[in-house]
């Protein structure tokens, strides 16, 4: 790919589109009022899905982007434990009875920090308060430098049937670089308990554009993660954001690759994968052959929300717990960041809504646009307004944006169907960024 090209449109500022709009249009005009009107709307026939963050890890990793907090305690998060109780007791006195869910997904922080006999009550909970189904894709994040074979065991006891375990990176460097020191084996003791135990379906989850960080330990990293062989990775970029996350003002910018090596590095472990036998599922996420999000892909069923790719065409989020964020059916909701004020809220018996978005229809078609993009890398613009009873012209995005990118050959557009070419699909984003109402910024 052209350096000038990479210049002119890879911006790691840009958005991920995991939702549109982004948090960044989120307003504490939406709050908890608006919050309890949305979740009694929800159709009592309609499955959702859960989400919960629980904010807890051990040690601090430096390029971390996400809200938690630091403990060598259990008993901040025996604390946590009761108020996300006395949340979920809240939430489902709103929600119909027992609304039926297909997929609870706990991530973090490190979810599995919960004790085992904990873990159990909470899902116990889960069930009497929600239609659980027995399908249902019950998920959680794991840091393996704190897997115990008793949580191994107490997993799948609860019924959880997918792991997501976090690696970014195998290099021991690099691994310094980020203070995140985690040896292949304990990866692979965590993978092969958890197999032991009946949870078959692994994810892992890479970064490249780390510090330190070379096309050759990038290779060698998903060359070592293809050996443990799970069903999905997902290949993030890191975003060096260090005016708004503190901590990683602790990584030396100067180490970091710049944009023509972040893409060489993204490329080099999409090629990795893919001749190991992985599909390619979106921008960055891969998938053996049989995986749901392969079929999910060949069905053009896929989709994209706050998690990433999913094959779940649910579109409605309940999120539990500090900075968790729902999707439901009039808008976006977010919960307080801040663990305190988070608990505060709950303790007092209110909903932790600390702001949101209400969807306008204009949103919605975008938002349709830009998954569709994110997903299939191409487009029918008028056929997804027409849907949704728009007239297609004012949806073609920025004229300007879209004719430079067609200029500079980054898409092809055909009579509003905009397709990304092969070649530049790591510049996915800022096609997707041409059809964004609220992104003030130019490409160039």
């Amino acid at each position: 790919m052209q350096t000038s090209v990479l210049e002119k449109y890879c911006d790691a500022r840009l958005p991920w589109y995991t939702i549109y709009p982004t948090v960044a249009q989120f307003s504490t005009v939406v709050g908890a009022e608006a919050c309890e009107k949305w979740l009694q709307r929800l159709p009592v026939n309609e499955s959702v899905s859960l989400y919960f963050h629980v904010p807890f890890c051990r040690s601090i990793c430096w390029y971390c982007g996400f809200a938690r907090s630091i403990t060598r305690r259990d008993s901040p998060i025996l604390e946590y434990l009761a108020v996300l109780r006395k949340e979920i007791e809240l939430v489902g006195a709103q929600v119909p009875q027992r609304l039926p869910v297909s997929d609870v997904h706990f991530g973090g922080g490190t979810p599995t920090l919960i004790e085992p006999a904990q873990f159990g009550a909470l899902m116990e909970l889960l069930r009497r308060r929600f239609a659980v189904s027995k399908t249902a894709a019950i998920a959680v994040e794991i840091d393996p430098r704190t897997f115990t074979l008793a949580t191994s065991e107490a997993l799948a006891a609860a019924g959880v049937n997918r792991a997501s375990l976090g690696v970014q990176s195998f290099d021991p460097i690099v691994q310094k670089a980020i203070n995140r020191v985690q040896s292949e084996a304990q990866t692979e003791r965590a993978v092969e308990m958890l197999r032991q135990h009946g949870v078959i379906r692994i994810n892992f989850d890479l970064i490249y554009g780390l510090p330190n960080q070379t096309v050759q330990s990038c290779v060698q990293t998903a060359t070592t993660a293809v050996a443990m062989r799970p069903d999905r990775l997902a290949v993030f970029g890191y975003a060096h954001v260090p005016s708004f996350k503190k901590n990683q003002r602790l990584i030396d910018e100067a180490t970091l690759p710049d944009s023509p090596a972040r893409a060489e590095q993204a490329a080099a472990m999409a090629n990795t994968l893919i001749a190991a036998g992985y599909r390619q599922i979106g921008l960055d996420h891969f998938a053996l052959p049989d995986d749901e999000l392969t079929l999910a892909q060949k069905a053009g069923r896929l989709r994209r929300n706050s998690l990433g790719y999913s094959a779940d065409t649910r579109h409605k989020v309940i999120g539990f717990g500090p900075s968790a964020i729902g999707r439901l059916g009039d808008g976006y909701v977010q919960n307080e960041v801040e663990a305190g004020s988070y608990s505060d809220q709950i303790n007092a018996r209110r909903l932790a809504t600390a702001k949101g978005y209400c969807l306008s229809l204009e949103d919605r078609v975008r938002a349709a646009i830009i998954e569709r993009l994110m997903c299939d890398f191409e487009v029918d613009v008028p056929a997804i307004c027409i849907t949704h009873g728009f007239d297609p012209v004012p949806f073609l995005g920025s004229p300007e944006r879209l004719a430079m990118l067609a200029e500079d050959g980054i898409v092809e557009v055909e009579k509003g169907s905009i397709r990304v070419r092969q070649e530049h699909r790591f510049l996915t984003r800022a096609v997707a960024a041409a059809f964004d109402a609220y992104l003030g910024a130019p490409l160039c």
